[in-house]
């Protein structure tokens, strides 16, 4: 992931695309961290500065960031929720939703990438090909592939909201990595690869602690047997992207045809405990 926000302009703009500073300031912890995800996701197919090297690191070193309480001293301005998913809504000014192609009869995965996952997908693709490179096995590749997909639908506790997406589909395994991998962002793991982004600590604030739910995830993520995929989903989505490149899905074909388990009704058609969340993204123009 490249670092977005090592000039003063870029976070600037950043804030401003959120609704300003007074937006930020009442936004919950995790909203800023899943509006700082989204905001790296949208910037994927736009060429950025190189990546800095200070932007990921275990240690803040001499760099200045500001604390929790002067980010919180401003009052919200913007129109919208900051939870309501990429598909959903244009946070530009005077911005306009587009139409959106109709979908298949029976909507597999792909049809969902390629017709609905606009704002995520090359993300998600980017971070399955680091996996896939990296030797991973193909239930972690496929959760690196769907794992930020949700956010199309909704950005707050998003690994919550994509495990219950995907848990009719997705090995058991892939599931948990998608359900914690969310709570795992806010923790380092130095042996794994994982390190604590400066721009966590620029966005959320030097003092910056978890909420409670947040920290009770992470520790039973943290001891159960699955970590290590939880924790490899992470890896993956923080270190994984060329803001030029672009990832075909082919690698990728056989997986998802070995481990998803695609219903003959297609996606939203088949009645799963999820297939309301399908049909929203198919359909988010019904009013009710």
């Amino acid at each position: 992931m490249r670092h977005i926000l090592d000039e003063k302009l870029a976070r600037r703009n950043f804030i401003a695309s959120l609704g300003g500073a007074a937006a930020v300031g009442l936004m919950s912890h995790e909203a800023r961290a899943d509006a700082l995800e989204a905001a790296l996701m949208a910037g994927v197919d736009t060429p950025q500065t190189s990546m800095d090297p200070s932007s990921q690191s275990c240690s803040p070193g001499t760099i200045h960031f500001p604390t929790v309480a002067e980010i919180e001293a401003q009052v919200p301005t913007r129109s919208y929720r900051r939870a309501v998913g990429s598909l959903l809504l244009n946070t530009k000014t005077d911005g306009k939703v587009e139409r959106l192609a109709k979908m298949p009869p029976r909507p597999t995965l792909w049809d969902f990438f390629e017709l609905r996952f606009m704002k995520t997908r090359n993300h998600c693709l980017q971070s399955a090909n680091k996996a896939l490179h990296a030797g991973a096995d193909e239930e972690i590749i496929l959760a690196c592939l769907v794992h930020d997909t949700v956010q199309e639908l909704i950005h707050t506790d998003h690994g919550f909201w994509g495990a219950q997406m995907y848990e009719p589909y997705l090995p058991e395994r892939s599931t948990f990595a998608v359900r914690y991998h969310a709570a795992l962002r806010f923790y380092t793991d130095a042996p794994a690869g994982y390190c604590y982004p400066n721009e966590y600590r620029e966005f959320f604030g030097i003092d910056y602690v978890p909420s409670p739910h947040i920290e009770a995830s992470y520790q039973f993520a943290r001891a159960h047997r699955w970590y290590g995929a939880a924790r490899a989903v992470t890896v993956n989505d923080l270190y994984s992207f060329d803001p030029k490149a672009v990832v075909k899905t082919d690698p990728f074909v056989d997986i998802v045809a070995r481990h998803f388990k695609q219903p003959s009704e297609g996606l939203g058609n088949d009645n799963s405990p999820s297939a309301h969340m399908w049909r929203t993204l198919a359909n988010p123009d019904l009013p009710l």
